[in-house]
């Protein structure tokens, strides 16, 4: 008789899903967590600097202003493909579903005088609905989820007319909050610094109680000097960017909202069950399997968020324009979404990213758009440079990729 066939080596992230971290394990966890988004912070820093040079109102505080508000929308799409992106999967239908999200809140609202928080929650239903039936397709029926999305875009993109019927665009009252929230809401300053006490002593307290844990358990753990060091740039990073834009309008709401909803999706891709199963989906899909992971359930939980963040994104969208049209959710919002959650270090091969990525991308991305628009340039070369950055990163993503092959 012959010995049956071991199973294959579970990889590092599916074995620390019940046990503890080696020191390998951890380096190599360490380096994707926190080096995959240095070429993108690099990125950033020199295209602000070049637009610096060339145009000083780059930098000014109320275009930088304009700049977070501009990727708000698109970062919280976005921050839904890097969690449909970390299982291996993509979804190409996130613009169309942000554009349906705008005319079904267009049409309940204005036309049928229903309350604005009302078709905002059946927005949100509808992309709920969308991403189950992906999550359902793709883990039930075995369909290819770049197949099944695309198919998706243009069915979505045929309602969104279809909802909108031959007016075309419907225009939001600027009295409605929804749009006041989108266009005209700030924090006042006593606001935005307690936010900033609160931020850094909450990061703090959770790393010191991460460092505790681990050297009760005997675990490797960062060091004292490291995490003041950490926790310093930290509060330096918050409160430079809160003093310069305080010098014009603020950070507004909409930002607000964003970088909440990456908060609360990095504590739950770093700190649950949940999040180290949807990192040893995309790591591999035959070992999570092995190691007992719910891999259907997650599949499915990823791209209901997936959608369900790109109709938040598509509400935002109509807040800020105060419109929803035909060409809300255009081809470019797809395009702009996975291209920021690929540049801000998201591996497009599943389960390697974090949820900050989708800031870092996006504010790459609205910088080269914001930037050439300063410089009076026209569309065709936004296109040409923002896909020269995304093949750049793409290569950095393959290298990496590489690296870490065994």
């Amino acid at each position: 008789m012959t010995r049956a066939s071991a199973p294959p080596p579970v990889r590092t992230h599916v074995a620390a899903f019940d046990h503890g971290e080696s020191l390998p394990t951890l380096l190599r966890r360490i380096t994707d967590r926190e080096l995959g988004m240095v070429p993108a912070i690099g990125a950033l820093a020199l295209i602000w600097a070049a637009f610096g040079l060339i145009n000083p109102a780059f930098l000014s505080a109320e275009n930088l202003v304009n700049l977070t508000l501009q990727s708000a929308p698109t970062g919280v799409i976005a921050l839904g493909v890097v969690l449909v992106l970390l299982v291996g999967q993509i979804d190409l239908s996130v613009g169309s579903v942000s554009g349906l999200a705008a005319a079904v809140v267009a049409i309940t609202t204005v036309l049928h005088g229903w309350p604005i928080a009302f078709g905002i929650l059946l927005a949100l239903a509808v992309g709920v609905l969308v991403g189950f039936c992906y999550g359902f397709a793709a883990t039930r029926l075995g369909l290819p989820s770049f197949v099944l999305t695309l198919a998706g875009l243009l069915v979505l993109a045929g309602v969104q007319l279809r909802v909108l019927g031959p007016r075309g665009s419907i225009n939001l009252p600027f009295e409605s909050w929804l749009v006041r929230f989108a266009q005209q809401g700030f924090l006042s300053p006593l606001a935005a610094w307690t936010l900033v006490i609160l931020a850094v002593t909450t990061v703090t307290a959770v790393r010191l109680v991460e460092r505790s844990r681990r050297v009760r358990a005997g675990l490797p753990r960062v060091s004292m000097t490291r995490l003041i060091l950490r926790t310093a740039a930290l509060a330096a990073v918050l409160c430079a960017t809160v003093a310069y834009l305080g010098l014009a309008r603020g950070i507004g709401y909409p930002v607000v909202l964003f970088l909440v909803l990456v908060a609360v999706a990095d504590v739950l891709l770093r700190r649950t069950r949940w999040g180290r199963a949807v990192r040893a989906v995309g790591d591999n899909r035959r070992s999570a399997l092995l190691v007992g992971v719910a891999v259907r359930r997650t599949t499915v939980s990823c791209f209901i968020a997936c959608s369900a963040l790109a109709a938040l994104g598509g509400v935002l969208a109509a807040g800020r324009l105060a419109a929803a049209n035909q060409g809300t959710g255009g081809a470019d919002t797809y395009l702009t979404a996975i291209a920021a959650a690929v540049i801000g270090g998201t591996s497009l091969f599943g389960g390697r990213g974090n949820a900050w990525s989708a800031v870092v991308g996006v504010l790459v991305i609205t910088s080269i758009s914001n930037g050439l628009t300063l410089l009076d340039l026209d569309t065709a070369s936004r296109y040409i440079v923002t896909g020269s950055v995304l093949v750049l990163a793409l290569a950095a993503d393959t290298s990496l990729r590489g690296h870490r092959s065994p």
